[in-house]
């Protein structure tokens, strides 16, 4: 079928096993479904395929039992398990036995098709061939310190000096790491990400550094590690900071050796890959704590780049909510032109503790419940009042020259004294806001009898703020 890949799906359950049926012929797959395990064997024996999906609960031969007889009798062919049950024993047995992923039901249709096209050995419809089409697609940006990250990106990006993404949840890690690959020398091989979070001790080593057949109990197969199937490319350490500090010890040998130690192997196994680290903690603090590396940490902290939060790049929200919406009209079909005038202020107005994660998830539910061809504060909030930032909320008394002091000090409250972001919310530049405070400083500092003002509190923590260096803002 024009040289598209094959896929045997299992799945006891009609309904289900004809949504994904199509699903996956719809994005270009030859789809073979069978009921259960052993008609799947006996598929396998007669056709060849590129890759099995396979539910977990079945008569005759579940899930466990399928991946078992095909990792003795094909251990080429990739399988993921797919289950309602989303039992943390299913998933570490499952992924010991060499499955390549674990999916728990209900899954969106966009991480499985990614998934898919991974385990079946195809790229995402939507990836760039040089990369270009990323920038585009994905990290959406017309912010300055975001733009002079990208810079720095694209500059470090053929070398194999480890990169540390440090940022909040939701930042867009990830999406760095990917445009480094794709900027790389490496962009021709597949991109390998491991959610260091997300897996057990036990379980993680495996998946990182591979094992030998026997080396422990349902170990049918020997299994690469994801440092052995990143050869020549990058692999991705999402949430490093979640790693047990044992496995940061092998860690570190492999970026001291470039080369693993196989559970239960006997001797170490050469490997080069680029490596490209994450985190959202203060690992500093672990430090301290005890629970993370010094030496892991200097060894990965070659080139670090940190994200800034969404809510320190606010010329960047209404960008990425168009971005979104234009991507969710293709996958659900709408024609949602944008947004009404008070969304889109309620919009800026937001202190985004998820991220750009968190708008990308507000949008999505939005172009599914938009009524019009613009989205409002009903469809974005669900008819609630929109989370508005405090830094609106002084008191509106007093002559212009008040009101505008007044606004200065409350957003530099708001901002910790922090100028630099106090300005970008004041849509002023720096220098101006430098050249009020010194003017409103020397009011402070004397009244009409040249007197020293008794300051409050309050007053007591502007001036400090005033005070404050630039180069701590």
């Amino acid at each position: 079928m024009n040289g598209s890949r094959s896929i045997l799906l299992v799945e006891d359950t009609y309904e289900e096993r004809k949504a994904l049926d199509d699903a996956l012929r719809g994005w270009g797959f030859e789809v073979t479904t069978v009921g259960d395990g052993v008609k799947a064997l006996a598929k396998l024996k007669a056709d060849r395929y590129d890759l099995v999906i396979t539910d977990l609960k079945m008569p005759k031969l579940d899930g466990i039992g399928l991946l078992t007889k095909i990792k003795e009798q094909q251990s080429g062919i990739p399988v993921i398990l797919v289950s309602a049950y989303g039992a943390v024993e299913s998933a570490v047995e499952a992924m010991k036995l060499g499955a390549f992923d674990f999916v728990v039901k209900p899954f969106p249709l966009r991480v499985m098709e990614s998934l898919v096209r991974r385990a079946a050995g195809q790229r995402p419809a939507s990836s760039g061939d040089d990369g270009s089409s990323i920038l585009k697609s994905s990290i959406v940006t017309k912010n300055r310190r975001m733009l002079g990250l990208l810079d720095l990106a694209r500059t470090v990006a053929c070398s194999k000096a480890p990169v540390f993404l440090q940022g909040e949840s939701g930042t867009g890690k990830e999406l760095f790491a990917r445009f480094i690959h794709r900027k790389s020398a490496r962009r021709n091989k597949p991109f390998v990400a491991v959610n260091c979070a997300a897996l057990p001790e036990g379980l993680l080593e495996s998946e990182l550094f591979g094992h030998e057949r026997g080396s422990f109990t349902g170990a049918v197969s020997k299994k690469l590690g994801r440092f052995e199937l990143a050869r020549g490319s990058t692999i991705f350490l999402d949430e490093v900071g979640e790693m047990h500090t044992h496995l940061q010890a092998k860690l570190l040998r492999v970026l001291q050796e470039s080369e693993v130690d196989r559970v239960g192997g006997l001797r170490p196994v050469s490997v080069d890959a680029r490596v490209v680290a994450s985190t959202n903690q203060d690992l500093e603090s672990a430090m301290k704590a005890r629970k993370f590396r010094p030496d892991l940490y200097y060894r990965l902290n070659v080139i670090p780049i940190k994200l800034p939060p969404l809510r320190d790049r606010k010329d960047d929200i209404l960008p990425l909510a168009e971005h979104f919406i234009k991507k969710y009209n293709r996958i659900d079909g709408r024609d949602v032109k944008g947004l009404t005038k008070d969304a889109a202020e309620a919009l800026v107005q937001m202190q985004w503790p998820g991220n750009v994660r968190e708008l990308e998830n507000l949008v999505e539910r939005a172009v599914l419940l938009c009524q019009g061809d613009l989205i409002d504060q009903n469809a974005l909030f669900l008819g609630e009042q929109p989370p508005v930032v405090a830094d609106r909320s002084f008191p509106l008394t007093g002559s212009l020259k008040e009101m505008e002091r007044k606004m200065i000090f409350h957003t530099l409250d708001q901002t910790d004294g922090n100028r630099t972001h106090a300005a970008e919310i004041l849509g002023v530049s720096v220098r101006t806001l430098r050249n009020k405070l010194n003017e409103y400083r020397k009011r402070m500092e004397t009244c009409e009898g040249g007197t020293q003002i008794a300051l409050s509190r309050n007053k007591q923590k502007r001036t400090e703020g005033m005070n404050r260096p630039l180069s701590s803002a």
